[in-house]
C-alpha cells in the first residue's frame, strides 16, 4: 500500500498531517530553502489542487528543518486561541517575518482529489441531546465515587487539548475555594485562626489586607500574640528582650481575658522589631553604654575570671578571692574566701559555685550563703579550667592532665577517670554529651569521648599554645599565643577559618549563632561576624565588625549575651558593654563606622 492509500484511510494521520502542516507553516514561509515562494503557495493555499503526496512531501523536510523548526518555536511564539478554523483557511495574506501565530486545533478533512471536505460529528437534535444528557447524569449519581472518577477519567482522555483547556479554567476556581472565609460561616473561627497562626510577620500582615472577612478574623483573634510567643520561644534574644523591656508579663496566659487585646500586640510587634534592629546597629557601629567595677584592693593584681546572669556577676580574683557584685547597683554583696592561691576559673548554677585555683584544689560553695560544701584534691599543680554540667564535671590542670568527675550533689563529687595525652599544660577544657575537648600549651586540642573517655583525634594547626576555647555543635574555637583564633570541624578535625587582627595573645573567646568575642593581651576586644567566618568566600577584611579598647591592662576573661559583654582585665576592672540602653542622643550620631563610642555610666 502506498503512502497516499495509507493517508487517505487514516483519520488519525489526516488529523496528524494537518497538525503538522500548521506547525510546520512558519518554517517553510520563512526558511525553507528547497520551496520558493509560489511552490509555497500551492501547498499552503486552501483552494489549490494539492494532495496527500504534497503533504508527505512536506513531512519529508523534517529531516533537515527540525533544528529551525525548535528555534522557531521560540523566536515566534504560537497563541492558542481556541477551537475554529485552520490557520491555513483563516490567513489570505501574505505573513511576514516576526508576526504572531495564529495556532488552531483543527478538525480532520479527507481529500477526495479535487478538494478537501471537512469531517465533523453533527449535534443531536436538541430533545434528543437533553434526554441523553438526562439519563447519563442520572445513571452517573447512581454509581459510587470510584466509579465516577473513573468514567470522567474516561471521558477526559477522548477529549482534545482545547476542550481540557476549557474543563480546566472551569475547575480551577472550583480548587481554589477561600476556606478562611468559608471556615468561620460554620463557626469554625478557631480553624481559621489556627490556619494563620502558621504565617510569618510578613505574610500575616499581607493577609490582612485580602478582604474583610480575613481582616476580621486576624483582628479578632489572638495571631498577633501567638506569633510574639512563637518568637519568644525560639529565639533567645526575644526572649532576653520581653524579659527587659517587661512585655513578657502579657504572653502565656492560658486564657485571653487575662491579657490585653490583639490590637496590642499588634502595635507591640514593631516595637519589639524597632528595638532589635536599634541593638543590631549598635553591635555593627560599636555604639553601647559602658558600666565600670572597680576590683581594686591592696592585695589585687587582676581579675582572673567571672560569670553572670540578671542579678548578680562572680569573680575571681588574683587575691585568692570570690567576689559577688550585683549588677545593678555594682556594689560587692559578698567576698568569699578559703582558696590559698588565685582563682584562675569558676562556674556557678543555682545551687553551687565550683572554683579552681592555683593552690591545686577544686572548692564547691554554696551559691547564697557563700559556705564551703566541699574540697576536691586530686591536681598536682594549679588548677587551670573546669566546667560542670548534667551531674558531670571537668577540670584540667597545669600538671598536664584532665580529670573527669561524677557530681551527684555538692558532697558527692567522685574522680570517674583521668585523661592523659597533652604534653603540656591543660589550658582549657569543654565538652557535651558526645565530646569532651582540651587544649594545651603543646599547640594540640584533643578530642575525647564523654561516654568511654577515650581518646578520639587531635586537631593541629596552631603554631603556638593554646589559652582558650569553646565548643559547640560541631564547632571549636580556639584562640591561641599565635594571636590568631581558628574555626574547627570537630568531626572531621578540619580547620575552617583562620582570624587575625590581635597583636598578642589570645586570651578567651565565646561565641553564638551570630557572633565570635575575643579577648587578649594586647588589652582589646574584638566582635567576629560568625557566619561570614565560616563561608569560605568572606574576605578576611570582612570579618572583625568591631574593636572595643577600654581596657588598660590584658584581658583575661569575658561572657556576652544578645545585650552586653562583660569582661574582667589585669587592669582589676570589670566592664560592661551594653547594646541595649544607649542613650537617645548617641543612636543619632553620624560618626566614622571604625571608631567605637563609649557612655560611661558610674
Amino acid at each position: 500500500m502506498d503512502r497516499y492509500s495509507v493517508a487517505c484511510t487514516s483519520r488519525f494521520r489526516e488529523l496528524e498531517l494537518h497538525n503538522l502542516l500548521e506547525f510546520t507553516y512558519p518554517v517553510i514561509w520563512t526558511k525553507s530553502p528547497l520551496l520558493d515562494r509560489d511552490s509555497q503557495w500551492r501547498v499552503l493555499r486552501p483552494n489549490g489542487n494539492h494532495n496527500m503526496d504534497l503533504l508527505f512531501s512536506l513531512l519529508l523536510l523534517f529531516g533537515s528543518l527540525h533544528f529551525i523548526i525548535m528555534s522557531l518555536f521560540v523566536l515566534y511564539p504560537i497563541l492558542p486561541v481556541g477551537h475554529g478554523g485552520s490557520f491555513i483557511e483563516n490567513k489570505q495574506k501574505e505573513p511576514r517575518l516576526g508576526m504572531k501565530i495564529d495556532f488552531r486545533h483543527v478538525l480532520p478533512k479527507i481529500s477526495n482529489g479535487t478538494s478537501s471536505v471537512i469531517v465533523s460529528r453533527k449535534r443531536p437534535s436538541e430533545g434528543n441531546y437533553q434526554k441523553e444528557k438526562d439519563l447519563c447524569i442520572k445513571y452517573f449519581d447512581q454509581w459510587s465515587e470510584s466509579d465516577q472518577v473513573e468514567f470522567v477519567e474516561h471521558l477526559i482522555s477522548r477529549m482534545c487539548h482545547y476542550q481540557h483547556g476549557h474543563i480546566n479554567s472551569y475547575l480551577k476556581p472550583m480548587l481554589q475555594r477561600d476556606f478562611i472565609t468559608a471556615l468561620p460561616e460554620q463557626g469554625l473561627d478557631h480553624i481559621a485562626e489556627n490556619i494563620l497562626s502558621y504565617l510569618d510577620a510578613r505574610s500575616l500582615c499581607a493577609a490582612e489586607l485580602v478582604c474583610k472577612e480575613w481582616q476580621r478574623v486576624i483582628s479578632e483573634g489572638m495571631l498577633w500574640k501567638k506569633l510574639i510567643e512563637r518568637m519568644v520561644r525560639t529565639d533567645p534574644l526575644w526572649k532576653g528582650l520581653s524579659e527587659r523591656r517587661g512585655w513578657d508579663q502579657y504572653l502565656f496566659k492560658n486564657r485571653p481575658t487575662d491579657g490585653p487585646p490583639n490590637s496590642f500586640y499588634r502595635s507591640l510587634y514593631p516595637k519589639i522589631i524597632q528595638d532589635i534592629e536599634t541593638i543590631e546597629s549598635n553591635w555593627r557601629c560599636g555604639r553601647h553604654n559602658l558600666q565600670r567595677i572597680q576590683c581594686r584592693s591592696e592585695n589585687s593584681k587582676g581579675v582572673y575570671c567571672l560569670q553572670y546572669d540578671d542579678e548578680k556577676i562572680i569573680s575571681g580574683l588574683r587575691d585568692n578571692s570570690i567576689k559577688i557584685w550585683d549588677k545593678t547597683s555594682l556594689e560587692c554583696l559578698k567576698v568569699l574566701t578559703g582558696h590559698t592561691g588565685s582563682v584562675l576559673c569558676l562556674q556557678y548554677d543555682e545551687r553551687v559555685i565550683v572554683t579552681g585555683s592555683s593552690d591545686s584544689t577544686v572548692r564547691v560553695w554554696d551559691v547564697n550563703t557563700g559556705e564551703v560544701l566541699n574540697t576536691l584534691i586530686h591536681h598536682n599543680e594549679a588548677v587551670l579550667h573546669l566546667r560542670f554540667s548534667n551531674g558531670l564535671m571537668v577540670t584540667c590542670s597545669k600538671d598536664r592532665s584532665i580529670a573527669v568527675w561524677d557530681m551527684a550533689s555538692a558532697t558527692d563529687i567522685t574522680l570517674r577517670r583521668v585523661l592523659v595525652g597533652h604534653r603540656a599544660a591543660v589550658n582549657v577544657v569543654d565538652f557535651d554529651d558526645k565530646y569532651i575537648v582540651s587544649a594545651s600549651g603543646d599547640r594540640t586540642i584533643k578530642v575525647w569521648s564523654t561516654s568511654t573517655c577515650e581518646f578520639v583525634r587531635t586537631l593541629n594547626g596552631h603554631k603556638r599554645g593554646i589559652a582558650c576555647l569553646q565548643y559547640r555543635d560541631r564547632l571549636v574555637v580556639s584562640g591561641s599565643s599565635d594571636n590568631t583564633i581558628r574555626l574547627w570541624d570537630i568531626e572531621c578535625g578540619a580547620c575552617l577559618r583562620v582570624l587575625e587582627g590581635h597583636e598578642e595573645l589570645v586570651r578567651c573567646i565565646r561565641f553564638d549563632n551570630k557572633r565570635i568575642v575575643s579577648g587578649a593581651y594586647d588589652g582589646k576586644i574584638k566582635v567576629w561576624d560568625l557566619q561570614a567566618a565560616l563561608d569560605p568566600r568572606a574576605p578576611a577584611s570582612t570579618l572583625c565588625l568591631r574593636t572595643l579598647v577600654e581596657h588598660s591592662g590584658r584581658v583575661f576573661r569575658l561572657q556576652f549575651d544578645e545585650f552586653q559583654i562583660i569582661s574582667s582585665s589585669h587592669d582589676d576592672t570589670i566592664l560592661i558593654w551594653d547594646f541595649l540602653n544607649v542613650p537617645p542622643s548617641a543612636q543619632n550620631e553620624t560618626r566614622s563606622p571604625s571608631r567605637t563610642y563609649t557612655y560611661i555610666s558610674r
